[in-house]
């Protein structure tokens, strides 16, 4: 996960600690840190020694096309570019390269949507509703 923080408040810190919880290995990449998670963190996609599958971008749009060009050195699968992450060329440069592209999503979200782990939270409920919970209000409320 390019771009993981190891501030707990960050989206890439919550959507790592999920991926954690679901059993996925998630491998911290950021020059900045030694490790996040408890995990060994990298500074940069080629500098992880096992190579990875699938790069998980969390960084500004502009680092977006260097990020793609490690993934597609490393032999990665996919190149997955964050909620607001839109990058145009860099997305034609991998696929061009054989690798698939996913682009404004979060993989947490798409994760929870498919597999019952989504609600207000982001916590794994095991429920899969469209109906919204009633509030209880009751004289005694009121009062």
């Amino acid at each position: 996960m390019v771009g993981l923080s190891s501030n707990e408040f960050r989206p890439s810190h919550f959507a790592a600690k999920y991926l954690l919880s679901e059993g996925y290995e998630v491998i911290p990449v950021n020059p900045r840190e030694k490790e996040i998670l408890g995990q060994v963190c990298y500074p940069s996609v080629t500098a992880i020694p096992d190579g990875v599958e699938v790069v998980d971008i969390f960084r500004e749009t502009a680092a977006v096309p260097l990020i793609v060009d490690e993934a597609i050195a490393v032999g990665a699968k996919v190149v997955w570019m964050q909620l607001g992450v839109i990058h145009e060329e860099a997305a034609e440069k991998a696929i061009a390269a054989g690798l698939e592209v996913v682009m404004d999503r979060c993989m947490k979200i798409e994760h929870a949507r498919f597999f019952g782990g989504l609600n207000t939270l982001g916590m794994n409920t095991a429920v899969i509703t469209s109906r919204k919970r009633g509030l209880r209000y009751t004289k005694e409320d009121a009062g």
